[in-house]
């Protein structure tokens, strides 16, 4: 984690910032290794463009957060003692430019507007966010760890489905098996969606039950280690039609010539204009209404937006999400998706179940 400060305080001189401010759970535990929610509570590292980092914290984190990141100064706090007034009684008197995140609340720009009312104010997400995108090989193998308890998440909906089981029934049987693997939290709210509902890309799963002939769409990933997975696999039970067969080959072709563009230096956005064409070619373009894709690492959805304005160039080391789809609404609906690294020639999923058309058999 040092060597990370080291490399912020480098860009950070290049640039001109005196004082960058880290308060968001995805980079405080970038820089410290701490994962925690403080809820309201501030919770945050200051970093100099020279010199030691200040952290503030909760009293009842200093514990934690020491056994994990000692090497700079902590102040813990109480409930009934003015964190930002302590923090900014360690700081410099005055600041040129100051970095901060983009989604921090009003109130505390204010308290920083209110201590430096000479100074520029600039985001720091450029920075960081370019920080986090090349993953080291150590957050590769969690990201790989991560990837295949998503696998795990997958067989377990399989085998949780037989005729007239509910969507939540078939979720329910997919969290408790990663629980029992470890899984503290997932990533997102897990999705089982069938038939028509698959017909809706964030679809809401309920108590619609299970039919021969529905297809089944689940869409889940775990938090691991700090990181996260993401993966979406389209099945279908017991048979399937030949119009949502027609689609599903659709989905995967447009996935797989997305795929085969991935390497270092190849345009973003071509990604998304290859997948795109495949399904306006099979006439389904008006049902294809996201992305390719997005970034995922720390956070599930992160830089860089895999769409077909993004003209910036893949590289070694970055994560993200191929996931074509075509979703007719009340109707039906395939997805397809996995996580892919970008390798020094080319790239190559993290995730390892199938994406070839599969029916599942009815069982007692």
């Amino acid at each position: 984690m040092n060597k990370r400060i080291e490399i912020l305080q480098e860009k950070m001189q290049e640039k001109g910032i005196d004082l960058l401010m880290v308060q968001s759970r995805p980079h405080v535990f970038y820089l410290t290794g701490f994962d925690a929610d403080p809820h309201e509570r501030l919770l945050g590292m200051v970093i100099p463009k020279q010199g030691d980092a200040k952290l503030i914290c909760p009293a009842m984190e200093v514990n934690q957060i020491q056994a994990l990141f000692n090497r700079t100064h902590i102040t813990g706090y109480s409930d009934t003692e003015d964190p930002w007034a302590m923090l900014f009684s360690q700081l410099p008197k005055e600041a040129g430019v100051i970095a901060l995140e983009d989604n921090i609340p009003w109130s505390r720009y204010q308290k920083w507007h209110a201590q430096y009312p000479d100074a520029d104010f600039q985001s720091s997400d450029p920075i960081l966010s370019g920080m986090r995108l090349i993953k080291s090989p150590d957050e590769l193998a969690i990201m790989e760890e991560a990837a295949l308890l998503a696998d795990r998440g997958i067989e377990a909906g399989i085998k949780a489905l037989k005729e007239g089981v509910t969507e939540m029934e078939v979720i329910a049987q997919i969290e408790y098996t990663l629980k029992k693997a470890g899984v503290k939290e997932m990533s997102f709210s897990t999705m089982t969606l069938f038939g028509e509902k698959c017909g809706d890309p964030h679809g809401k799963p309920g108590e619609r039950s299970l039919k021969k002939g529905d297809a089944v769409l689940f869409d889940l990933g775990v938090e691991w280690k700090g990181y996260t997975s993401d993966m979406t696999r389209t099945f279908f039970f017991d048979h399937a039609t030949d119009e949502q067969i027609a689609i599903y080959e659709t989905v995967l072709e447009a996935h797989e010539k997305a795929v085969a563009l991935c390497k270092p230096g190849q345009e973003i956005a071509a990604l998304d204009q290859a997948a795109r064409q495949v399904i306006e070619n099979a006439g389904y373009g008006s049902y294809f209404p996201h992305r390719i894709g997005h970034g995922i690492g720390i956070e599930v959805h992160e830089f860089p937006s895999l769409n077909d304005q993004n003209k910036d160039p893949l590289k070694e080391g970055t994560t993200f999400t191929i996931e074509p789809g075509i979703y007719i609404p009340n109707q039906a609906g395939v997805r397809i998706e996995d996580e892919i690294l970008i390798t020094g020639s080319g790239c190559r999923p993290l995730n390892q179940f199938p994406k070839e058309l599969q029916i599942v058999a009815p069982r007692d």
